[in-house]
């Protein structure tokens, strides 16, 4: 019995020692209740675990008890160590736990401290809270408003919509009962179109306006720069779309409206221009918002240049024609890149830019119309006037493209009181300005006289001056769009032509006297000059086309005194409109030309006298002479020609020169073969000596100005042939030449001989008939037997 208690002791002891450790070892617990009870079923447990209920087992206690104790002294020494040192691990974790606790005390203290900041910051910010709670309170409410009013906008928008396209509907109706006969129901009708019609056109013009005035339109002056977005230019764009849009689809009711208002006031007295061009009455209607659009330019230009303004006055016509240019040409951007592509989603055929400028042009339109009629017995402000209004037609269409089928302002020119008043101050302007550059100091010599390459025609500055004149004429009427008024221009065109030609001939017959002199020769210039200028209009298309046009119109200012034959030549372009006047001005050419050269070769006639006296009967053949020199009686003749020739070549134009030296040697050519070749007799030295001073000294003065002048002498070159000739083949020539002439007067032919010509081509002779080789040939000393 003393085994078991010593057992249950030694267990006791065990408990408290080792159990309590090596449990919580194995079993993984971190500690054992101190509780006795429980510690009691632990061991209860325990020893039925490890010893069971055989008593026989409790041997083995010893062995578990060492185990035990082996297990006990590890987990003692590692925690125990010496008493000056700490086990490693508690240390560890002591020292853990320190840090811990330090940086738990440091974050407690940045957590007090981030704490009082932020509730310092609350404090702060609590008044800014509020106000952004008021504004965000307000920003929630203006959103529910916009959108609120979005809504009624969307409404409203779908009201329009279907607005315009019942009074659209109405229209139709109205037209479709035009004739229908039912007066009342068409004026019920009538009336209530017009009725929603003005409340949607109001309605739907107030709000473009607004826009436009977002948009800075009108431009009056250039822009700055080019058009850029704005911070609510989205919305705008829409809504510039969206009104546009409506707009163009009222404009069906608004045409119809605006031609009943135009029938209605019939009585007003329109000018009825004298053109094919439609006046713009006749033109269609201008698209509906570019009519809105106008209104404040209109405004603008009513205010400027009506009424007392400093800026409206007769003698500045500039002042609102080139404000117009400017107004047209600071919206070209706006209309190209803005309006234009709305246009043009919506279906819209119609050009922005060509509708703005139509608008414009009404304006000025009206304008030019009242200060012309205002002008007719002011012939400086009128010429003034017109000058103006045909410059801004032509900055228009070419600078701005309007178009040429559409009026400008030409039209109102061709009214009959206008278009007569045009005529006359042109006439009387053209003939004031003739007697001006005719008495003038310098008006017979040439402004290009120093520069050969240009004064090839060598026109005096009159005449020069006064196909200016014309030039400047016709650029001003070309324009027209009425041909039986281009017709008349070209009418006092050629009447200022032949005035002139008259001014010349008078000029002319003071200076005939010395046709050599400069001022004679100036006007054969001046004649020639205009004479080419006229050929070369004959030539032009706008002269084929004014041409054309009196043949279809019949004009008789212009084909009066033509016959059948002629228009029928002017219609095929056989002939010009000027050839009247060319065969008046060649006449006068001619005349000039013939007593120039006659002029000429009476002084040359008087030094050939002498050189025809020659001895050519006794000269010595030329093998005697020691070497061929011109004859001294020839020299006189040949200085003549030759001082002549360089001043006809000076004072003349180049085509007049060619006139003359040919002129001068066809003349010196008849000359010299009557009063030289036949009236002498040659020996054999004369006929060289003759042939040498043709060819060797006459002909190299005519030289210069071609490459053969021996054939503009024929027939002093071939008297010189025959004169020269061999004496066999002389009087072979001469007996063939008598054979062929007694055959020619016996009536017949010798059958198989060649011709006489043949023989005489083959000698170089072509211009000489057969007789007057025979007479050259008896004019020869050297025959035999003589």
């Amino acid at each position: 019995m003393a085994a078991p208690t010593t057992t249950v002791q030694t267990m006791n002891s065990l408990t408290d020692t080792s159990l309590k450790p090596v449990y919580a070892n194995s079993q993984g617990m971190d500690s054992v209740s101190a509780d006795s009870g429980t510690l009691q079923d632990y061991l209860l447990d325990f020893m039925e675990k490890e010893v069971g209920s055989d008593l026989k087992s409790l041997k083995n206690v010893g062995h578990l008890l060492e185990k035990l104790r082996e297990e006990n002294s590890v987990l003692e020494e590692q925690v125990l160590t010496d008493a000056s040192s700490v086990p490693p691990k508690v240390s560890a974790a002591l020292s853990a736990a320190e840090e811990a606790s330090c940086s738990v005390e440091d974050l407690l203290q940045r957590e007090a401290l981030i704490s009082k900041r932020l509730h310092q910051h609350l404090q702060d910010a609590e008044p800014w809270m509020d106000k952004l709670d008021q504004t965000l309170h307000k920003v929630n409410t203006i959103e529910r408003h916009v959108k609120y009013l979005r809504c009624l906008q969307h409404i409203e928008e779908l009201s329009v919509w279907e607005a315009i396209r019942a009074v659209d509907s109405m229209a139709a109706l109205d037209a479709g009962l035009n004739q229908s006969g039912c007066s009342h129901l068409q004026g019920f009708l009538q009336e209530t179109l017009h009725f929603w019609h003005k409340i949607i056109k109001d309605r739907l013009t107030t709000d473009f306006e607004k826009v436009l005035t977002q948009l800075h339109w009108p431009f009056i002056a250039p822009p700055i720069q080019t058009l850029t977005p704005t911070a609510n230019g989205q919305e705008i764009s829409s809504q510039l779309e969206l009104l546009v849009s409506q707009l163009l689809a009222l404009q069906n009711s608004d045409d119809l409206i605006s031609q009943r208002a135009l029938a209605s006031c019939q009585g007003v007295p329109a000018i009825q221009p004298a053109s094919s061009a439609p006046p713009p009455s006749q033109a269609p209607p201008l698209c509906l918002p570019i009519q809105i659009m106008l209104l404040p330019l209109s405004k603008r230009f009513r205010y400027h240049f009506y009424g007392n303004r400093q800026t409206n006055t007769l003698s500045k016509p500039e002042w609102y024609l080139t404000q117009v240019l400017m107004w047209i040409g600071n919206s070209k951007t706006f209309m190209e890149e803005r309006i234009q592509p709305i246009l043009d989603r919506a279906g819209a055929t119609t050009s922005a830019m060509v509708e703005l400028c139509r608008g414009l042009l009404s304006l000025v339109q009206e304008k030019v119309a009242s200060d012309a009629s205002r002008l007719l017995y002011d012939d400086a402000l009128f010429c003034h006037l017109v000058e103006e209004v045909l410059q801004f037609e032509k900055e228009l269409r070419g600078n701005h493209s309007f178009p040429a089928v559409l009026p400008g302002l030409l039209h109102l020119l061709l009214e009959d009181a206008i278009l007569q008043k045009w005529l006359t101050v042109e006439k009387k302007m053209a003939v004031e300005k003739m007697d001006a550059m005719l008495s003038s100091e310098g008006a017979w010599s040439s402004q290009y006289k120093d520069i050969s390459d240009m004064d090839e025609l060598k026109a005096p500055d009159c005449a020069e001056t006064f196909m200016t004149l014309l030039q400047v004429i016709t650029e001003r009427y070309r324009s027209l769009p009425c041909p039986s008024a281009q017709l008349k221009f070209l009418g006092l065109q050629r009447e200022l032509v032949d005035d002139f030609r008259i001014r010349l001939t008078q000029v002319m017959k003071e200076e005939s006297r010395c046709p050599l002199g400069a001022r004679y020769c100036a006007i054969l210039n001046a004649v020639n000059y205009i004479s080419t200028i006229l050929g070369d209009w004959g030539d032009n298309v706008f002269f084929l086309q004014l041409q054309q046009a009196a043949v279809s119109l019949g004009e008789e200012g212009v084909l009066g005194g033509l016959g059948v034959m002629e228009v029928g030549r002017l219609a095929s372009l056989e002939g010009s409109l000027f050839e009247g006047l060319l065969a008046l001005l060649d006449r006068l050419k001619g005349d000039m030309m013939g007593r120039l050269l006659e002029w000429t070769m009476r002084e040359i006639t008087e030094k050939v006298r002498p050189y025809g006296q020659d001895r050519w009967l006794s000269l010595p053949p030329q093998q005697d002479q020691s070497t061929m020199t011109l004859s001294s009686s020839a020299c006189p003749m040949m200085l003549c020609v030759r001082d002549r020739l360089l001043n006809l070549h000076q004072v003349l134009s180049f085509s007049l020169f060619q006139l003359a030296w040919q002129g001068l040697a066809e003349r010196l050519d008849n000359v010299l073969y009557q009063e030289v070749v036949l009236s002498n007799h040659f020996s054999e030295g004369g006929a060289a000596q003759l042939q040498f001073d043709m060819t060797r000294n006459l002909f190299p003065l005519f030289g210069h100005y071609c490459k053969r002048p021996e054939n503009f002498f024929k027939h002093v070159k071939e008297a010189c042939i025959l004169l020269s000739l061999s004496v066999g083949s002389a009087i072979l020539l001469r007996n063939l030449l008598k054979e062929s002439m007694e055959e020619e007067a016996r009536g017949g032919t010798a059958a198989g001989d060649p011709p006489p010509e043949s023989a005489l081509n083959e000698l170089g002779v072509y211009c000489l008939a057969p007789c007057d080789v025979l007479i050259l040939l008896n004019l020869r000393a050297s025959w035999p037997g003589q």
